[in-house]
């Protein structure tokens, strides 16, 4: 076990809240509402995921000292779903509105691109040194110790090396998408290594919980404030931003702040797809996966309520928790 503190920090949005909903739609432009990849309806989509991201936390992870669910002025209401499966629970929770990473910066509000929001996240008031971030659509799926996140007090990077004269050449030939060409979850890691001065390879990360210090990333942006605000100050995706996450990697590979290990076997994905038997194919390879620590349900809500219906009920097994 370590002997400094851990936490983790969820980021959340309830797309269905009205409120919400009109403060989006007040800036989003028409193009930006027609493409999911950017400001669609989908990308702030809510069916609970946060509920189980929680509880996965506290079931698989019950070494957190405290968990951060940052958000838009919303509150998931998790108290009575807590209460009732972690009575005896000792991590503390906390809601942390946009208002408190933006401070100094409310010129910029609201904003509703995870990565602008990533970018400031090590600005929480009182989170630890080592933190875990998540998006409320990841989970544990299996028991974790601290050792699975830092080793020595160096984060562990899941990932593996790409190249990013490869990845430049795949964006390029990327076919359009309703008119867009789409900058995804690789061109940001790119855009990261890029930002971090390494052009031949970036390590490419999945979608799962992502370990960081808080003094890496406070010591970089502190010192290139004009790379922290174009990146935090876009209300919806661009495809020059970098993924955060990432360029702390690429930086801890420099000072000494990270150590890579093979992402193969450690996590589970479930791609946003409607195909028929879809689902329940994936729940089979999962429960045959005798590795995997982590498991990311992407975009659930474009799934059937069948299928929908197929996955919460395999979640709520996993964690054990009483069928509602």
């Amino acid at each position: 076990m370590t002997d400094y503190p851990i936490d983790a920090v969820v980021t959340w949005v309830d797309g269905d809240d009205p409120a919400h909903r009109a403060k989006r739609m007040k800036y989003e432009s028409r193009e930006q509402e027609m493409n999911d990849e950017v400001g669609g309806e989908i990308r702030y989509k809510s069916i609970g995921e946060i509920r189980y991201c929680i509880a996965s936390l506290l079931r698989f992870a019950p070494f957190l000292r405290k968990i951060f669910i940052v958000t838009d002025g919303q509150d998931p209401q998790l108290g009575e779903f807590l209460d009732k499966h972690f009575p005896d629970r000792k991590t503390a929770i906390e809601i942390i509105d946009h208002k408190v990473i933006y401070r100094g910066y409310e010129k910029y509000l609201p904003i509703f691109a995870a990565r602008s929001i990533e970018t400031v996240l090590w600005r929480i008031p009182d989170l630890s040194e080592h933190y875990i971030y998540l998006n409320d659509d990841f989970m544990l799926v299996a028991p974790t110790v601290p050792e699975d996140y830092f080793q020595d007090g160096k984060a562990i990077c899941y990932a593996y090396k790409f190249s990013i004269p490869f990845a430049k050449f795949v964006h390029a030939v990327k076919p359009r998408r309703k008119g867009f060409k789409i900058s995804g979850f690789k061109d940001s890691q790119v855009n990261a290594a890029l930002t971090a001065g390494e052009k031949r390879y970036f390590l490419y990360i999945g979608h799962i919980p992502l370990a960081v210090r808080k003094s890496t990333q406070e010591k970089f942006y502190t010192s290139h404030q004009d790379i922290m605000e174009r990146n935090m100050s876009q209300k919806f995706r661009e495809p020059f931003q970098f993924n955060p996450q990432e360029l702390f990697y690429m930086l801890g590979i420099k000072t000494g702040d990270c150590i890579v290990r093979p992402r193969k076997g450690k996590d589970l994905y479930i791609k946003p797809k409607t195909k028929k038997g879809y689902m329940s194919g994936k729940l089979r390879q999962f429960d045959r996966s005798k590795t995997a620590l982590f498991c990311c349900f992407n975009s659930l809500a474009y799934a059937s309520d069948a299928d929908i219906d197929l996955a919460v009920k395999w979640i709520r097994k996993r964690l054990s928790l009483d069928m509602e």
